[in-house]
């Protein structure tokens, strides 16, 4: 059991996704890049899949190519209404206390990611 309260203390890096979404695989070897670029330092990395094929989303993270903190959310969760996820991927990037810092993140393949990043962790 993961609560966003149990994650105060560090930036979280919020990833929405699916196992059937192209885009979303797409992302998924530069977001493995930016956890071991960022390992060790105060960012968590978080990834809420919407499938409503649970089996599907545990096959792939079976395959053990997939770090971070990796939950199944489903398709019709709190969280998708809450933070008004009309579309996948989405990225939310959140501070130390829980807030949003930025509801559309840049993509992990976006050099800006790191960027964003880097100013974050110097404050």
């Amino acid at each position: 059991m993961v609560s966003l309260e149990s994650l105060k203390g560090k930036y979280v890096y919020i990833d929405v996704w699916a196992t059937w979404c192209g885009p979303c695989r797409g992302e998924l070897p530069y977001m493995t890049k930016l956890e071991e670029q960022y390992a060790g330092k105060d960012i968590h990395f978080v990834g809420l899949s919407c499938d409503s094929n649970k089996s599907a989303w545990e096959k792939r993270i079976q395959k053990g190519d997939i770090k971070g903190i990796q939950l199944c959310i489903g398709p019709n969760s709190d969280f998708m209404q809450k933070y008004l996820v009309k579309g996948i991927p989405r990225f939310i990037l959140l501070d130390r206390e829980g807030k949003i810092v930025n509801a559309n993140a840049p993509r992990p393949s976006d050099p800006k990611t790191s960027q964003l990043f880097e100013q974050l962790l110097e404050k």
